[in-house]
């Protein structure tokens, strides 16, 4: 039960309650920690400014990693589901990725009522303006309203409201997403302490009366009957039960860039008052038409923004045109004749912080127990944000407790990529998960997510001992599977010739076993269902990782070769004090770049931009010759 006694103290901070800061302050109280949440409106927690969906393309990914190591995004988004499809199925099951349409406004109020019931955790609402740094540690936190908090660690996860301004056409004011207050004081502090920010942008198209639009018109898209839920705590029949709402696809057309290219002027984007640097796979409509102008159209995807709203949402169709114009080219597209603007499209403007700033664990190199997550850190996406801000959490309270930090390399998960690009590499833009930035992506799958990580969440204490007792005989059904079926041989039959005919595959005149029929790229597990009575009853998605373990086996067995030969190389660490202008050998660009960057393994130092294979040698060199040797006995 939480005190009501006022006292200003708190063990961690966590400054704004979007995705990152709900999955940060989380953790933090899960893990015992008594954590404070201020955020700039109660009524904006776990807000979607931008589309009304959970998942896609490697983001599906980090939703499943997410859950796997204790966090909420995914169960929140499996009870607010309007809509589940899994993307990319005519391709390979590397890039198979899970995407949910939300009820915007139910997966506000669960996260709310999450938060609202963790014993541990205090939500305020109230605009944090300063952080106090003494000895090189952070140690307070000051509000608007002046009040001064006693603090162990921060996560700042601010989103886009850091001194944020909205733009619409010639219109700019400052603003956060939705109409809601920006954050205007805290950049200051933060560049009193030494931070360095950058300036991003992102933006959303409009939001338009459902009952103002002809669907007739429109191409339906419809979701899947019975969808796998992102979450291992979520009933697979609880989400096959839930009612579904159907999404459309429109298109463009030449009446519609017509009306774009005659105003591009008009743009805030393109008429000079944008100056920050906006998402490359998410461009507005005008700049869509500018760099594919050999198109003769673009795909708007008509999205609900929930089951007790009027209000729809056209996903691809971001811009920061006038209101006018905005209404001619909402018009144009078909259906959308007469259609009822309710919220019109605007780009925001936002400040972030250079993501080398921050080691591995997401704390500031310079600055202890001072934590980024989210938008904050220079990404895009409500599932970047919150698997930074659950890694975040994490450390913020292992720093608490005198724990080990959790750092998950590139080989273990989509959410290892993320940070590591962020820290090592940086980012000129808000920077994107996608799965071809894994370089292991046949081995870092959905299907096998908990395989992957659910140790990581149990030994830092957020999957409880019943849930870590039914992942492991979920391992074990699946290890047991695999090898019945390649143990057990089928003979010829009227219904296996049935089966291989209708699924265009070569017959069989002799017996053979389940397994080399199941790595046939045309059968999968479940057609062999008739021919197989054996088959025992497996946990919900096992089949999944085990038709796939059986098909890739020799491809995933390379991978996991070349992950073992990484893990060497992120073994080998590399002292935090290293002088590395007096490394005799190392160029003078690497000598730059590891000082800046700052890589505690061999590993994420090969990474870094500007250190080359030789430069790589010079460091192992002189870690052997450090051996048994002071810093100073070298340098």
């Amino acid at each position: 039960m939480i005190s009501s006694t006022f006292d200003n103290k708190c063990e961690v901070a966590v400054v704004g309650a979007g995705h990152a800061g709900i999955e940060a302050a989380l953790a933090c109280a899960r893990l015992g920690v008594d954590t404070v949440l201020f955020t700039l409106s109660l009524d904006a927690v776990a807000n979607m400014p931008c589309n009304p969906s959970i998942g896609g393309t490697g983001k599906g990914h980090l939703v499943y990693e997410i859950d796997a190591l204790g966090g909420e995004m995914g169960a929140a988004a499996d009870k607010a589901t309007l809509q589940s499809r899994t993307l990319n199925l005519s391709k390979g099951s590397a890039v198979h990725s899970k995407r949910i349409q939300a009820d915007r406004t139910l997966y506000k109020s669960i996260m709310l009522e999450t938060l609202q019931k963790e014993p541990k955790l205090r939500l305020v609402q109230s605009e944090v303006v300063g952080i106090e740094i003494k000895d090189g540690r952070v140690c307070a936190l000051t509000t608007r309203l002046g009040a001064r908090w006693e603090v162990k660690a921060v996560v700042l996860s601010c989103g886009t409201y850091l001194r944020s301004e909205v733009f619409i056409g010639d219109v700019h004011y400052p603003s956060g997403p939705d109409s809601q207050l920006p954050s205007t004081l805290l950049t200051q502090s933060l560049l009193d302490a030494g931070v360095r920010l950058m300036r991003f942008k992102t933006g959303t198209p409009p939001r338009v009366s459902r009952r103002s639009v002809d669907f007739s018109s429109l191409e339906l898209q419809n979701g899947e009957a019975d969808p796998v839920p992102f979450s291992f705590r979520t009933n697979r029949d609880y989400m096959s039960s839930r009612p579904t709402l159907p999404c459309y696809v429109v298109y463009t057309n030449e009446k519609t860039h017509n009306i774009i290219r005659e105003n591009l002027k008009r743009s805030a984007l393109f008429s000079g008052k944008i100056h920050g640097v906006g998402p490359r796979y998410c461009p507005s409509i005008e700049d869509k038409l500018v760099r594919f102008a050999d198109k003769e159209r673009h795909q708007i995807f008509i999205e609900p923004m929930g089951a007790n709203t009027d209000e729809i949402y056209l996903s691809g169709f971001s811009t920061s045109m006038p209101v006018d114009v905005q209404e001619k080219m909402v018009r144009s597209l078909p259906g959308f004749e007469h259609a009822h603007i309710t919220r019109y499209a605007y780009a925001i403007e936002y400040d972030c912080a250079d993501p080398t700033q921050l080691l591995p664990t997401l704390e500031f190199k310079e600055i202890r127990g001072l934590f980024g997550a989210g938008q904050f850190n220079g990404t895009s996406g409500y599932e970047e944000a919150a698997a930074q801000g659950l890694i975040a959490g994490i450390n913020a309270a292992a720093s608490v407790l005198g724990r080990e930090p959790l750092v998950l390399g590139r080989s273990t998960s989509y959410i290892g990529i993320l940070i590591d690009d962020l820290v090592t590499k940086g980012t000129n833009e808000p920077y994107r998960i996608m799965t071809s930035r894994s370089e292991y992506r046949l081995y870092m799958r959905q299907d096998n997510a908990d395989e992957r990580l659910t140790e990581y969440g149990h030994a830092v204490g957020l999957i409880s001992d019943e849930r870590y007792a039914a992942f492991k005989e979920k391992q074990r059904a699946i290890k047991a599977e695999i090898e019945r079926l390649l143990s057990v041989t089928v003979p010829p039959s009227d219904a296996l010739a049935k089966i291989l005919a209708e699924r265009g595959s070569s017959p069989v005149t002799t017996g053979i076993k389940l397994a080399d029929l199941l790595r046939r790229p045309e059968l999968d597990y479940e057609s062999l269902s008739p021919v197989d009575p054996s088959r025992p009853t497996l946990p919900a998605g096992a089949a999944k990782t085990v038709e796939t373990t059986i098909k890739y086996e020799g491809y995933i067995k390379k991978q996991l070769e070349a992950i073992e030969h990484q893990r060497a190389r992120e073994g080998k660490l590399l002292p935090p004090d290293i002088d590395y202008s007096s490394i005799r050998g190392l160029r003078i660009e690497a000598a730059q770049k590891l000082s800046k960057i700052r890589p505690i393994s061999i590993g994420q130092a090969a990474r870094i931009s500007g250190v080359s294979p030789a430069d790589i040698s010079v460091l192992l060199i002189y870690l052997e010759s450090k051996k048994g040797k002071t810093q100073s006995d070298i340098t």
